[in-house]
């Protein structure tokens, strides 16, 4: 492969290890939230979270740029402050990931925490725990295959992020062209060695994924 190419795959993985970095832990904390917890909004909630799970990425892309764009609710404040704006950065992919691979660890996490039988959570309360002690020492451990296989789904979903990805962070060779878009790109101009390989590649790091998330959940609940 080229150096480009060699770009676009060390960038993936740059943006899909910090994508699944946020994925994880504030995907637990939503999950354990929606499973243990009873509030008026919870389906909404819900709702809102999983969407970008059945949306068309382009339409989340969307949504993103219309919140963090120089003249969002999110981004116009930020832009107006430091000057700096995340569209058609890095960054941008790296916020594109996050936001359509949480709803997988979610999704995954929450059912592991259902899973988890509520005597031992009341015994862990009866001896004394806190709630945030019996979350460590109870209900993390018991549901930690859960959530190793959710945090390899939303890895592989980061990865091979293409759709909100373009929308928000562009395709700026050398700067925002993660192995997806360079993949269409090199099919688009023809150059379909190079598309070839990185195809290859990218079928053969989703499967060895997707074979972790088997291995410690053979089935995972969404």
């Amino acid at each position: 492969m080229d150096s480009s190419a060699l770009f676009s795959l060390r960038l993936s993985l740059q943006v899909a290890v910090s994508a699944t970095c946020l994925v994880v832990p504030i995907g637990i904390f939503f999950a354990y939230i929606l499973a243990e917890k009873n509030f008026r909004g919870k389906n909404l909630l819900d709702i809102a979270l999983t969407l970008p799970l059945v949306l068309p990425p382009t339409v989340t892309g969307y949504y993103l740029v219309i919140l963090f764009g120089r003249n969002g609710p999110i981004g116009g404040p930020i832009y107006n402050l430091t000057g700096w704006t995340i569209m058609f950065t890095w960054q941008a992919a790296v916020l594109a990931s996050f936001v359509v691979a949480l709803p997988l660890m979610m999704k995954t996490a929450r059912a592991s925490f259902e899973s988890v039988e509520h005597q031992l959570i009341d015994v862990s309360y009866t001896l004394g725990h806190s709630e945030v002690a019996t979350l460590f020492k109870v209900i993390l451990p018991l549901a930690r295959k859960g959530l190793i296989a959710g945090a390899s789904l939303a890895f592989a979903r980061a990865i091979g992020e293409f759709g909100a990805t373009l929308m928000l962070a562009g395709n700026i060779s050398g700067k925002t062209d993660t192995a997806p878009l360079a993949i269409y790109t090199n099919a688009r101009s023809g150059d379909w060695s190079a598309a070839n390989g990185m195809v290859l590649l990218l079928t053969l790091v989703s499967g060895a994924i997707l074979y972790t998330a088997i291995k410690f959940k053979g089935r995972v609940s969404l």
